[in-house]
C-alpha cells in the first residue's frame, strides 16, 4: 500500500486484505516496529480490525510474545505499519523477524503493509529513514523484485526523487503507489492494483519511462 487504510480513515484496503485470507474470522497480527511500537498506532489498528478479525500485536521494543515465530506463522494476515524503514529492518534482523517473515510468506500467510510496511518486501525503496531528504535504500527483504515508492501523490518530493533515482541507477526499476492504492502480488508477480480512492493510481517506473497502472476501485469496507 502506498498509504491509506485505517491510518488515514479509509476502510477499503483493510477489507480487501482481510478478504484475501479466505477466513471467516482471520487471525491478523499488526507489526508496528517502524513507528517504535507507537501505542496510538496500535490502538487505531485494534479499533479497525478487532471487529472483523482476531487481532494481535507483535511488539519488539517491549516484547510480550516469547515465541515470535510460532505467533507469526499462526496468522492468516500480517500487517506491517509505517514509519522508519531502515530502523525497522535493523530491529527485525536483531530479533530474527526477517527470516520469520520469509517463512510466513513461503507458508502462504498474507503479508501487507503501507509506507515502510510496503517498502520492506522489495529489494530496494525510496525512504526518508535517514532524514527529511529522500534517499535510496537497497536493504529490503527482497521477497519482491525491484524497488518501491509509497505516497506518490501526497508528498511532492516523492515522484521526482524516485524517478531520478531509478533513471540514475541508484534504485532498480519498480513500482510506485498513490495513497489509498495497493499492489497485490501472487508470489513475485503483480496480480492486480486496487484503490480505495477514486482517481488514485499506481505506476511502473523504469529508467526511461513511467507507466500508469489503473487500479480496480474498491467498495467502502472492501
Amino acid at each position: 500500500m502506498g498509504g491509506g487504510g485505517f491510518s488515514d480513515g479509509g476502510s477499503g484496503l483493510d477489507g480487501y486484505v482481510l478478504e484475501l485470507t479466505g477466513a471467516d474470522r482471520p487471525r491478523a497480527c499488526f507489526v508496528p516496529t517502524a513507528s517504535g511500537d507507537s501505542e496510538s498506532y496500535i490502538e487505531n489498528f485494534l479499533a479497525a480490525y478487532s471487529q472483523r478479525a482476531d487481532a494481535s500485536v507483535l511488539r519488539l521494543f517491549a516484547r510480550e510474545i516469547d515465541d515470535l515465530r510460532a505467533h507469526l506463522l499462526s496468522q492468516h494476515l500480517i500487517y506491517v505499519g509505517g514509519g522508519n524503514t531502515a530502523n525497522m529492518l535493523a530491529v527485525w534482523r536483531l530479533h530474527g523477524v526477517d527470516e520469520m517473515m520469509r517463512e510466513a510468506w513461503s507458508a502462504g500467510v498474507i503479508l501487507c503493509g503501507l509506507s515502510a510496511g510496503a517498502n520492506c518486501w522489495f529489494e530496494a525503496s525510496s525512504t526518508d529513514s535517514f532524514g527529511p531528504t529522500l534517499a535510496p535504500l537497497d536493504d529490503g527483504l527482497a521477497l519482491l523484485p525491484g524497488s518501491f515508492c509509497p505516497h506518490y501523490d501526497s508528498e511532492p518530493e516523492r515522484r521526482p526523487s524516485y524517478r531520478a533515482a531509478v533513471a540514475g541507477g541508484e534504485l532498480p526499476p519498480g513500482f510506485a503507489a498513490d495513497d489509498g492504492v495497493a499492489l497485490r502480488f501472487a508470489g513475485r508477480a503483480l496480480a492486480e492494483a486496487v484503490s480505495e480512492r477514486p482517481g488514485a493510481v499506481a505506476h511502473r517506473v523504469e529508467a526511461a519511462s513511467e507507466t500508469v497502472l489503473a487500479p480496480r476501485l474498491l467498495a467502502p469496507g472492501g
